[in-house]
């Protein structure tokens, strides 16, 4: 049900260039390797990944998802166990997972992986153990030219109040309570939520209901650099295809989608806005097509990503490290907001 949430399409449409860096590994010995050569290039990856944003890394050979854990524990510094997901993943080793469940034919929008959360990675790892016949990219956006790229008052606004992400935790949409919070127990649940700055209240059908306050602008923890952080648009009821929002309103109420953006004085966020950040992101998206074995390094804070369309197989793992927290909403001023 959660895949018939998004509009076919979004975040597909603008042409961008081939533009993600790439470093070619053809030194590593054999495939056996990854892990050794990524270990004696530990400093270079992360400067580089500091410098850009994100680049890809070509011939190193990865096949498995045991070949990414082994990467990871060599350029990370500590992997993250994923909560709050809004869509279902496997688990494969500590801090690699499985793509988020999503149909071939429905691209997600550009975002910044778990920018809800009290705690997000820092840094992101993706591995490519299988291509796509056409299509599947996992593109990227800066998040400091988007930043500057949106109309100032939009920005102004966001970067005062933040804004506020509303969850419902419906039978059979999107990601479970045990998938977002590694439990079903009630009082678990709770002390989560306490402890990470999220208000729940449980429904007279026992289903949960959740909001959260989160910065919209934030300054990056190395470079000081003020960034565009946040799934304003693609969490907002106006980027779900309008007949599935209809249907979900009816059967649920305007308050029981399963997640809904908003400013942070709890205002509604009109589709034009939402239309606004989801243009600006397509106009700076770049992207460059898998191939098997090859590695992408993505700085969480700087850089958004999304998922196209595809057709065929494709198995994305991803790796999540360096857990940092962004903060909470204070006062901001504009596009320099920290």
């Amino acid at each position: 049900m959660l895949s018939a949430l998004f509009r076919k399409n979004r975040a597909t449409t603008a042409p961008a260039p081939d533009g993600l860096p790439v470093l070619d590994a053809a030194d590593a010995p054999d495939d056996a390797d990854a892990a050794a050569w990524a270990a004696g290039r530990r400093d270079a990856l992360r400067e580089l990944v500091a410098e850009r944003g994100a680049l890809v890394v070509r011939g190193l050979g990865l096949r498995t998802p045991a070949d990414v854990e082994a990467v990871l524990r060599q350029v990370a510094e500590r992997p993250v166990a994923e909560r709050e997901a809004f869509a279902a993943r496997d688990r494969h080793t500590d801090g690699v997972y499985s793509s988020s469940a999503w149909p071939p034919n429905q691209p997600m929008c550009m975002h910044h992986e778990l920018s809800y959360a009290f705690e997000c990675p820092g840094l992101l790892m993706f591995a490519c153990l299988e291509p796509p016949v056409e299509g599947g990219a996992t593109a990227v956006a800066d998040a400091t030219e988007v930043l500057h790229a949106l109309p100032a008052e939009l920005v102004d606004r966001f970067a005062r109040e933040g804004w506020l992400l509303d969850r419902a935790y419906n039978e059979g949409i999107g990601a479970t309570l045990g998938q977002s919070f590694g439990t079903d127990d009630r009082g678990a649940v709770e002390a989560y939520c306490r402890a990470h700055a999220i208000d729940c209240s449980w429904q007279p059908d026992g289903s949960l209901r959740t909001r959260q306050h989160r910065p919209a602008v934030v300054r990056h923890p190395v470079s000081g650099r003020s960034c565009w952080f946040n799934q304003i648009a693609f969490l907002n009821e106006w980027t779900m295809a309008p007949e599935v929002r209809e249907f979900l309103i009816e059967e649920y109420g305007p308050d029981g989608l399963p997640f809904n953006t908003r400013y942070g004085n709890g205002d509604p966020v009109p589709p034009d806005v939402v239309e606004q950040i989801n243009k600006t992101y397509e106009a700076r998206t770049v992207r460059r097509s898998w191939q098997r074995g090859d590695l992408m390094l993505v700085d969480n804070i700087r850089t958004a990503h999304s998922r196209e369309a595809y057709r065929g197989p494709r198995n994305i793992v991803v790796a999540m490290a360096d857990p940092v927290r962004p903060g909470l909403p204070g006062p901001q001023t504009g596009r320099e907001a920290a």
